[in-house]
Formats: structure tokens, sequence, C-alpha cells
């Protein structure tokens, strides 16, 4: 099928307003109405072709496609398609029909082969400039997901099974992921258009704190009383580490708020297998509250002493 401009039908440029289509169109339809033009076949397919135009111009959500897409713009939707899901796997058609300083126009019956190859000719080459199109083949829409786990499930390596659209994926999660972190998963996304190949799958880990530690990416940060006499003459305590406890030395002296780090008693770093964090520690001395008449006099003993 010969492409019919619309507008050059009607006598109109592309500025025009809907009233200006509406007078043009009744205009036109009484110059060449059947009635008035009998056994005359060019006006019997003129009065058919105004009558086309107006259909497509005086409605605004055909308009728009026709103005975008010509006169394929019928197929507008399938187009729509095919351009959202190249947007989501990253790439983008960029412009519409006749972009880019260029007017592409077909004729003869648009089946779905030629379909096919009409998109071809709009879009396969700012496509292949992306590095998305592959002879004609676009990626697929890429999936999102999200993943909530626990930070002690996070401390090592380990396998997890993710339902997507119905189908579930075996993963191995790496030891010391973060929260917040997205990593791809190649080839899980949605089917690719026109033969192309799957999109990729992106998950976001929402990781939950259920332990007394603070984590900052490899480095791990807690607070331990401990007594007085400890803090004053020193001696040894026992602190919790994520995978166990570990003996310490308090230096005599210690004051409240003191920090002491653990070296390699952190987090896991991220892809780097037996590579740790470390562990800083917080001291708060705890006051008694309650004296006994022995621990009172002695106080009073070391008040007097000023110290």
């Amino acid at each position: 099928m010969e492409f019919i401009d619309y507008y050059k039908l009607l006598e109109l440029d592309k500025s025009a307003s809907q009233a200006d289509i509406k007078k043009a169109y009744r205009k036109l339809a009484r110059k060449y109405h059947p009635d008035l033009n009998p056994n005359d076949k060019d006006a019997q397919l003129r009065f058919q072709q105004i009558n086309e135009a107006n259909e497509v111009l005086s409605d605004p959500e055909k308009r728009k496609k026709y103005d975008e897409y010509g006169k394929d713009w019928k197929h507008a939707d399938q187009f729509e398609e095919a351009r959202r899901q190249q947007a989501a796997s990253g790439g983008g058609f960029g412009g519409g029909f006749g972009g880019g300083g260029q007017s592409y126009t077909y004729s003869g019956s648009f089946d779905d082969d030629t379909f096919s190859d009409f998109f071809e000719q709009m879009f396969g080459g700012r496509a292949r400039a992306r590095g998305s199109h592959r002879g004609g083949h676009f990626k697929g829409q890429d999936y999102n997901a999200e993943l909530q786990l626990k930070l002690s499930e996070v401390y090592k390596s380990k396998k997890h099974t993710l339902t997507v659209n119905g189908k579930n994926i075996r993963l191995t999660i790496p030891a010391g992921v973060e929260n917040g972190q997205t990593i791809k998963i190649r080839g899980h996304g949605g089917p690719g258009v026109q033969g192309g190949p799957k999109g990729d799958l992106y998950i976001t880990f929402n990781i939950l704190n259920d332990t007394g530690f603070r984590r900052e990416r490899e480095n791990l940060y807690s607070t331990e009383e401990i007594d007085l006499t400890t803090a004053v003459l020193g001696g040894e305590i026992h602190v919790r580490t994520f995978d166990g406890k570990v003996k310490l030395k308090v230096k005599p002296g210690t004051q409240n708020g003191t920090k002491v780090k653990l070296k390699g008693k952190g987090f896991p770093k991220y892809k780097k297998e037996g590579q740790f964090g470390d562990l800083f520690i917080t001291y708060k001395v705890k006051l008694p509250k309650h004296l006994n008449n022995d621990q009172e006099r002695l106080f009073r003993e070391l008040q007097k002493t000023g110290l």
C-alpha cells in the first residue's frame, strides 16, 4: 500500500488544530461525496481516503501514533513494547519514526515477516551502536528482585533458592554481601525480542541485623561492660566475636569509652576468601549501684586519699 500523507490529503499541516481538521474534513467530504460525483471512481477513492484521514487525525491518540510512525501507526504498540524491552536492558532506540535525520518508508503488504524486516530497518543501526542488537535480535527485559537475609546468614557463603516468575533459581550468596548491594544473574530475565537472548536478573539484598554488632562494610563494632575494679587494676575478660568468644587482657587504669581493635575478627570481605575486617570494642565501665558496708567503707578510705 502506497504511503498517503493524511495531512496533505486534508490540505493541512501538522500544526493543525482539531477544529481545523474538522473543518477541512467537512469541506472535502462534501466536495468528493459519491452522491455529488456519481460514477466517478477517482472521487470515490478520494472520499474513502478523506474519511480514513479524518478517522486517524481526529482521534488524539491515533494522531499521536501517526505523527511518530507514519502509515505504520497501527503497529505503534508493538514498536513501543520493543522499545521498552530495549530500554529496560540498558539500551534504548532514541527518537521515533524517521528520527535522527532519517526517514523510513515501506510499500507492500505488512505481514509478520515484513514487519520484522521493517523493525530492523527502523532500529537496527541505532541498536547496534549501543551493543544490544545482534542481527535483528534484542535482549529481553531485565528483572529485579529483592532478597531479605539476616546478617548471621551472610557471614558464610551459602546456597539459597529464589523463586522468580514461578521458576526456582538456586544460587550461592557470597559471604560478606552488604545491605542494599545488587548482583546480576545472567540469563534469568525476560525472553528476548525477535529471538534475542534473555534478559538478566538483578537481586538487591535487604540485610537485617539480628546480632549485637554494628557493621560498617567488613568492620564490626560492639560495646563490652567491665567492672570498676577490672578497669582500675586490669585483668582478663571474655568478649564476644561473630564466631565465638576470645579472652582479652584489660590494661590497668582503663578509662570509660576506651576502644580496642581485634584484628581479623570482623566480617568477611566480599569475594575475598579468607580475608576479614576488624572488630572494634568500646569499653563501658560499670559502676556499682549498691554497696555493702565494707565496700562503702573502702571507698570512703580511697576518697580520703584523693584517688
